[in-house]
Parts: structure tokens; sequence; C-alpha cells
């Protein structure tokens, strides 16, 4: 692949990208963030946390105000990881595009909102990262199509400003590195919401300590 030559936005330009990304419904912010950051899952992925072709439309809700979040730094990023924590990602839904230098993919999150109203839910949610030059992955097969990967977090390592790592993070040893010339990525709701069969997480003994 050449190399690219890339000049950070000027501080000015970069107020006026969030002003427009706003304008189109996305979202930056801690104030984001669900009140209490759940405990990492660790536990074997389950497939009925997929929404399947063959779920009726009695057990997909319509899907209210979807959440559409943008990523512009490392701040950005840890709001669209929170919200993204415990999503279950099928390998067949993860995609990189060298000539677009896009990476997508296509997870059923756990929404943690709902959860602290007392709703346990899941909705189709697509997150998509732009300026990738490389992707490496490990944990896991590509062939395998029909895997199901739980993704734990979502990271941003700063090598040269802006450019530097985005690391997610998945149970059981699989992760996904994406190097890039700075952070830009989305994230949107995108299908139908459902009943989700259990919550993620664990006892509140296996929960980290808090200010750790």
């Amino acid at each position: 692949m050449p190399d690219h030559q890339f000049s950070p936005r000027p501080a000015g330009a970069r107020a006026q990208w969030r002003e427009f990304v706003a304008r189109l419904g996305f979202r930056t912010g801690a104030s984001l963030l669900p009140a209490r950051l759940a405990p990492a899952n660790t536990g074997p992925e389950r497939g009925s946390d997929m929404q399947t072709t063959n779920e009726t439309a009695e057990k997909s809700a319509a899907l209210p105000e979807a959440l559409r979040l943008v990523a512009l730094d490392a701040e950005d990023l840890a709001v669209v990881s929170c919200n993204l924590q415990d999503a279950v990602v099928r390998v067949a839904d993860v995609a990189f595009l060298p000539r677009q230098r896009r990476f997508a993919l296509l997870a059923s999150r756990f929404d943690w909102v709902a959860a602290e109203a007392g709703r346990m839910e899941r909705c189709r949610a697509g997150l998509h990262f732009d300026n990738v030059t490389k992707v490496s992955s490990t944990g896991f097969h590509r062939d395998d199509t029909a895997s199901v990967l739980n993704l734990l977090s979502i990271a941003f390592e700063e090598t040269e400003t802006p450019a530097g790592t985005v690391v997610l993070t998945f149970s059981g040893g699989a992760g996904i590195r994406l190097d890039v010339e700075c952070v830009d990525a989305q994230m949107r709701d995108v299908g139908p919401r459902w009943s989700a069969q259990h919550k993620p997480g664990h006892a509140i003994d296996d929960a980290p300590d808090e200010g750790k």
C-alpha cells in the first residue's frame, strides 16, 4: 500500500467538523457514558445474543431514537467503547476495505443505558473507522465466518500525533489492531431492538475496583 501524506486538522477545522457531524445527528462527549461502567465479560460468547433472520416481528420492537456517535480523539473513542461493551460480532460481519482505507463491523450491542432503566435490550449497530492503513488480528480465524466474538473494549494508542493504533479487544484473547492516520470513527444503531436473554458481566466481586 502506498504511503499517504496526512496533515492534522487545525483546531478551527476540528470544531467545524464537530458542528457538522452534530447537524447530522451524531453526538460526542462523556455525557453519553452509562452511569456505571459494566464489568468486563470474559465468559463464553452466546449465539442467542445475535438477532437472526428467523426472528419474528413480534420479537423485535420498533427502533426508538437511534444512537449515533462520532469519535475524533481518544476521549470520544472511550464513549464509543463504553456503549459497545459486550457487543457480539460475527466474524462474517467484519471487513477491511483497503482502497477506501475503511474498517467496518456490524454488531449486536447490549444497551447499558436501557439496562439502567430496567430494560435488557440489544440492537444492531454499525461501526466504521476511516483513514485505516493496516489491519491485523489475533486469536481467531478470518475464514471461520460463523464464529462470534465478544467485544470488551476499544482503545487508541497514539504513536506520532495524530496517528496511532486502535485496539479492539475481544474475550478469549482475540483482538484486532488498526493502524490509523488519526481517530475518525462513527457508530450508529442500524436495526430493530429485541429483548436480551441475559445481562453481560460478572458478580460484583469480579468487577474492577473503582479508581483502577
